[in-house]
């Protein structure tokens, strides 16, 4: 499978039907990619083109019938320009600081993890993982996942698991500390992974699914321009349009 490769020479699997985790009236399905496909860095590239996120071993997107909410969304990382809102919460950060542990497995990191599922998604199915489903969750064998510590002094603040495929960076987990509510870690992590991906010469962040009416989801079409990939392909959005910070 090639960058020019077209879809239909990539044989999906359907993982069927759901309740849908982001709108709560409506069904999910998703379509995984055949797991006996052998995966690279290179094909998760161009499947990440083709709006597909990675779960564990697992390439999926959203398949839901009647409905094309989730839009996958990526950010061009020399042409962000950081919002008054992102300015801010830079400067309520300074003494907040990003490392690269690079690949293993941290007590520290599963004890943070298991406060912000059971916080943030209670009785979801995330809140009762074991460190095997956590790292399972989390990690594959075939790319390159970094994670990445938001340290306050020696204080872990948050973590962003991020994949690297050599032409782009993709966020594939963020959890933080949930009982700091006055910092924006979410929006934290997202500003510091595009300085990574700067320092690395990486063309995109992609940020995972967004969709419209989740106003949980609404921080990550903020940072602009970004681009949405929709059934015509990939649409650029230079300024947001909502809140004015």
């Amino acid at each position: 499978m090639t960058s020019s490769e077209p879809l239909d020479n990539v044989r999906l699997v359907t993982m069927g039907r759901q309740p849908c985790p982001y709108l709560h009236d409506r069904p999910a399905e998703f379509n995984a990619v055949d797991p006996r496909l052998p995966l690279s860095p290179s094909r998760y590239e161009t499947l990440l083109t083709q709006g597909f996120r990675r779960g564990g071993e697992y390439i999926y997107r959203t398949a839901c019938p009647g409905c094309q909410a989730c839009q996958s969304l990526r950010i061009p990382v020399n042409d962000f320009r950081a919002r008054r809102r992102h300015r801010r919460c830079l400067r309520d950060n300074a003494d907040v600081s990003i490392h690269n542990v690079g690949f293993r497995y941290r007590e520290e990191h599963f004890a943070l993890y298991q406060r912000y599922v059971v916080a943030r998604h209670p009785g979801g199915g995330m809140d009762d993982a074991d460190p095997d489903l956590y790292w399972q969750y989390l990690t594959s064998s075939w790319c390159k996942t970094d994670f990445l510590e938001l340290r306050r002094d020696d204080q872990l603040l948050g973590v962003a698991v991020t994949d690297d495929t050599g032409h782009s960076l993709s966020a594939v987990y963020t959890f933080f500390d949930p009982r700091i509510t006055t910092r924006s870690l979410g929006t934290l992590a997202i500003l510091l992974q595009l300085e990574v991906a700067r320092q690395r010469q990486r063309q995109w962040l992609y940020l995972g699914y967004w969709i419209k009416d989740a106003p949980k989801m609404h921080y990550k079409a903020d940072f602009c321009p970004h681009e949405r990939f929709t059934p015509s392909g990939w649409e650029r959005h230079d300024a947001f349009a909502g809140i004015n910070w």
